[in-house]
């Protein structure tokens, strides 16, 4: 039986794709009632937005979570650090610095002691590896500066650059710092053809955290009447219960802690979801991944 914590992300009832909506007061309630051991709470409207929880807010959550028996908990932060490189007279890449320092600083205030943030979406404006040095910069100034709060960030592999996990692994390795650590998701490599096994195994010892869902590949197509025929395209992906989809967690877990990982594991619904978003349907797909986790 895994033994890891399991954490229940904000964004699946968050209304984002039509879904039922709760704030992060109800959403709260709701993860401990489904059996969670913690939350990931959006940072960002219409939940944990730094705009609308002054400190008295603050105190008041790290109440409800600890009342609720919620001990463990990660801010999921939103940055793209290559955002807006055809204006350079902007200050984007420290608007986001300051956006994952406060966070730092909300989490330290609400007892939520991992921050997640991205990379960024590769850009036409500068050339690749230039990108790359720029998101190595701002990483290690983020880490720097979540540090003295105790705040460790975790770093999902979402956005375009160094998404394989191979580069993945490399960027992490050249930011070096002792309070970056991995949010690997298995979603990505999955969807690239990577076998997950030796993935997860090269990141598992950089691991502190991971997010998961599991999905469907459906194939599309385009008419196209010259030929009286159709042409395959890109496949749509579904969202499934877990255990159901085409991404192999079995192996996935089995690397990973084998290779030392013992962090969170959070579950999102982040995409529209096979059944609809009815808070029924929700429900049942967050009391699936409990029960599939515990019998792993």
């Amino acid at each position: 039986m895994s033994t890891l914590p399991l954490l229940l992300h904000s964004v699946s009832y968050s209304g984002s794709w039509g879904q039922a909506a709760f704030s992060t007061e109800q959403f709260v309630a709701k993860a401990a009632s489904l059996g969670f051991q913690g939350t990931m709470l959006m940072a960002k409207r219409p939940h944990l937005s730094l705009l609308d929880y002054d400190a008295a807010r603050r105190r008041e959550l790290r109440q409800q979570l600890a009342t609720a028996g919620l001990t463990h908990n990660v801010l999921a932060g939103y940055t793209n650090f290559t955002a807006d490189l055809e204006h350079s007279e902007i200050p984007q890449r420290e608007m986001q610095i300051h956006y994952v320092e406060s966070l730092a600083q909300l989490g330290a205030e609400i007892g939520a002691p991992l921050v997640r943030i991205f990379t960024g979406y590769e850009h036409p404006a500068l050339p690749f590896t230039a990108q790359w040095r720029l998101i190595v910069e701002a990483l290690r100034e983020c880490a720097r500066r979540a540090a003295p709060l105790g705040v460790t960030l975790v770093l999902q592999n979402h956005h375009d650059v160094a998404v394989g996990f191979e580069s993945f692994r490399d960027l992490l390795l050249e930011v070096n710092e002792p309070n970056l650590r991995a949010g690997f998701d298995a979603w990505a490599p999955a969807l690239h053809g990577d076998d997950l096994a030796p993935a997860a195994a090269s990141l598992a010892p950089l691991m502190a955290h991971t997010t998961v869902a599991d999905y469907l590949r459906k194939p599309r197509y385009r008419y196209e009447p010259q030929l009286v025929n159709y042409v395959a395209t890109t496949p749509y992906v579904q969202a499934v219960p877990f255990g159901e989809g085409f991404i192999d967690y079995r192996a996935f877990f089995a690397a990973a802690i084998g290779g030392g990982f013992n962090g969170t594991v959070a579950y999102e619904m982040c995409s529209p979801l096979a059944g609809g978003g009815s808070e029924e349907n929700l429900d049942r797909y967050a009391r699936s991944f409990v029960e599939w986790m515990r019998q792993i």
